[in-house]
């Protein structure tokens, strides 16, 4: 398998900094080949602006729409976004690494997906009509690939357990389960999530290890997490809501996930 792994850790020495290693050396001591898009390394531009599209005039009002899709039909993107998009399409599967700062990713990786996932390119495609509402979540052009998130938190567990102060964890990342990974068409794999980080030692760091080793050893074995796909009946469209029948017991996030 071809993997990208997107890292987002500002310390090479660091925890994060450190499976980011573990998890490279895994992948190809496998057999896998293997990307890296390590975005503090790389001094990742994290903010989408005019600045971004050679083709706007000075002075032009910037429409980050209409000028991402313009970009992206043209081909005069950035080079560090086309890059990236190229990545995306190389691999089988993508692996997000982050540390968990205020309830989601860091301001830098939210960058590299406003950048990347370009109109026309990630969103944006796909017929729209009475029947089909683009081909977006389950749908797109990361169809057939999977994707897996792996999350560090200083929190303990029970913090985001479904009683827990902080929300459950499956809450906090279903935005970029759902939302980020799912609506362009990945296959979304159950999250690895390392909670209490400030307390890793030797011996936790070898369980971390021997249990997240299992879960790249299964990226292509693992269920993914059964989101409903847009456009397989469940949804009545253009209003792209629920049918009545569809877990008519559940509301919010959880309806959207299937038994």
């Amino acid at each position: 398998m071809k993997i990208l792994l997107v890292h987002a850790h500002p310390e090479v020495r660091s925890l994060n900094g450190s499976l980011k290693q573990f998890m490279v050396e895994r992948l190809v001591q496998s057999g896998h080949e293997v990307q890296v898009s390590d975005l503090y390394a790389m001094q990742w531009k994290a903010t989408l602006a005019a600045d971004d599209f050679a083709h706007l005039e000075p002075g032009a009002p910037f429409d980050p729409i209409a000028d991402s899709l313009r970009a992206f039909e043209t081909g005069t993107q950035r080079e560090e976004v086309a890059a990236e998009q190229a990545k995306l399409l190389w691999a089988d599967a993508v692996i997000f690494q982050f540390p968990l700062w205020w309830y989601t990713m860091p301001a830098i990786l939210k960058g590299w997906v406003d950048r990347v996932y370009a109109y026309g390119f990630a969103y944006g495609v796909g017929e729209h009509s009475d029947t089909h509402w683009g081909d977006r979540f389950g749908q797109g052009v990361m169809a057939g690939k999977r994707a897996m998130l792996v999350v560090t938190t200083g929190g303990w567990a029970p913090h985001y357990s479904p009683r827990g102060i902080n929300g459950p964890m499956d809450d906090l990342l279903f935005p970029i389960h759902h939302g980020i990974l799912y609506y362009p068409g990945f296959e979304v794999l159950p999250p690895f999530v390392i909670h209490r980080t400030g307390k890793v030692d030797d011996a936790a760091y070898a369980r971390i290890t021997e249990d997240l080793g299992h879960r790249l050893d299964a990226l292509w074995t693992t269920a993914p997490i059964p989101f409903r796909a847009q456009n397989a009946g469940d949804y009545e469209i253009p209003a792209l809501t629920l049918r009545p029948d569809v877990a008519p017991d559940r509301s919010g996030f959880a309806a959207h996930v299937a038994d």
